[in-house]
């Protein structure tokens, strides 16, 4: 099925034209004939297969065929998504698309621009995309009102509930219009019991379409898993670096740790990298995607904060330095490669530990990672090391548990922490306060010009 099959405005083809999008993609094709009949929607399809310009489309459509309700400049539409880097690709994507439409766009979420997003919703918009917490955060300051809300878009829905983002998502849902005054859109790899049931008490009678759901990753990924030592796999992949010509590469980990390890390593033998993680400040973030997306950073080190919701052209490569603990994240973290119909490799190194998490994804992927045995003159040991990183300093316990640690054990951190604040900071005053205890407990008064106390 080609877009102009689709009974599309021209403003929205216009926009469709301009990205060299012609033919849908399967979710495309089975998601936008109801929804441009104004049906509910949830749809279920692999990452990098469309989702984003199919609820787009289908939105820009009802919002240019359907006349606005009252005067004010409160939004029509609301795209709710549960990370900030989906948040800025779903506006991205919305900008091309909508370019003709004449909607004003605004993404709403933390870390960045708080005054500058808190005016451009008071000056009005008319399509919103934001995470749940800074929407929440405006609402309450009443900076702008949801009663106007025409459609709905629940992206990642799945990821709402692992974020734990469900309580705020039904704080945001019970403030709109009824479910039966507005069209509501839900798609996601994933729609797992707990996202239908969600589905069914928010939405309008849902119609559910899925594309090759026993097919859980993308077609054009190849996948290789290669079993390593613990003490080979940065020497290994080394070598994969130097020998497969990787060009944009995204190394996926499980913890901040490990990504500052290999940053340090892969930086000091002359690979650059930068890392994303969760404790990365949001400006710098995008920064290091900007860099990455135009080709100036060959590759980029993330935890699975970049698992979702990223789409960058030309990702030739996705190493799982780490393989993830949950199934379901190596379905994302590969589906960084291989998008919209081009071709990518997915590399997975299983080390002792990660061994243990190979069964559960074969499993949930519903076939088997093809093995290859790492020759020898591909691992590189003539390799610069560089020193680890001091481990963060642990925080002292506010007060010590047990039961050696009676009511006066208790008491002496306490004491602990404040002596040294008291005589460092304000040694005089720490002073006056021993000696205003004094009389009240031992001396008798006598200082100051005070009259004695009697004893006994």
């Amino acid at each position: 099925m080609k877009f102009t099959d689709l009974n599309l405005p021209e403003q929205v083809l216009k926009g469709i034209a301009d990205t060299g999008f012609t033919d849908c993609t399967p979710i495309q094709e089975k998601a936008l004939p109801p929804a441009l009949l104004g049906k509910d929607v949830a749809g279920q399809a692999q990452t990098g297969t469309g989702k984003t310009a199919a609820f787009l489309i289908s939105l820009f459509t009802r919002l240019l065929n359907q006349e606005k309700a009252g005067t004010e400049h409160h939004p029509r539409a609301l795209i709710l998504a549960p990370t900030r880097e989906l948040v800025v690709q779903i506006e991205k994507d919305a900008q091309a698309l909508g370019k003709y439409t004449g909607f004003n766009i605004q993404a709403i979420y933390g870390g960045v621009d708080y005054m500058k997003q808190k005016n451009a919703l008071k000056e009005g918009v008319d399509i919103v995309i934001g995470t749940p917490g800074r929407l929440i955060d405006y609402l309450k300051q009443k900076v702008y009102s949801l009663k106007n809300i025409e459609a709905l878009v629940i992206d990642e829905a799945d990821r709402m509930f692992d974020m734990g983002f469900i309580a705020d998502l039904r704080f945001i849902l019970r403030r709109l219009p009824p479910f039966d005054a507005r069209q509501n859109l839900m798609f996601s790899a994933t729609l797992n019991q707990r996202v239908m049931e969600l589905a069914y008490e928010f939405m309008n009678v849902p119609e559910k379409v899925a594309v090759t759901p026993e097919q859980m990753t993308a077609e054009r990924v190849e996948q290789v898993l290669y079993h390593v030592a613990r003490k080979e796999k940065f020497p290994l992949l080394l070598g994969l670096l130097r020998k497969k010509g990787m060009d944009r590469t995204m190394i996926f980990v499980n913890t901040k740790r490990e990504a500052e390890y290999l940053y340090d390593r892969l930086n000091a033998n002359e690979f650059p990298a930068r890392v994303i993680s969760g404790d990365v400040e949001q400006r710098k973030r995008m920064r290091i995607l900007e860099d990455f997306k135009n080709g100036k950073l060959p590759i980029m080190i993330a935890t699975d904060v970049a698992s979702r919701g990223l789409h960058i052209d030309g990702v030739s490569h996705v190493i799982n330095y780490d393989l993830p603990q949950d199934a379901e994240d190596y379905v994302h973290r590969i589906g960084r490669t291989a998008r919209a119909g081009a071709e990518g490799k997915a590399i997975s190194l299983a080390d002792e530990d990660g061994a243990f998490h190979i069964e559960d994804i074969h499993e949930y992927i519903k076939e088997k990672i093809p093995v290859e045995w790492a020759e020898d003159e591909l691992f590189v040991h003539d390799y610069k090391r560089t020193k680890p990183r001091p481990k963060p300093e642990s925080k002292p316990a506010a007060k010590p548990k047990g039961r050696n640690h009676g009511k006066s054990g208790g008491k002496a951190p306490a004491r602990t922490v404040e002596k040294p604040v008291e005589t460092v900071a304000v040694e005089g005053e720490a002073v006056k306060k021993k000696r205003r205890r004094r009389p009240k407990r031992k001396k008798p008064a006598g200082e100051g010009g005070q009259e004695p106390n009697a004893e006994g």
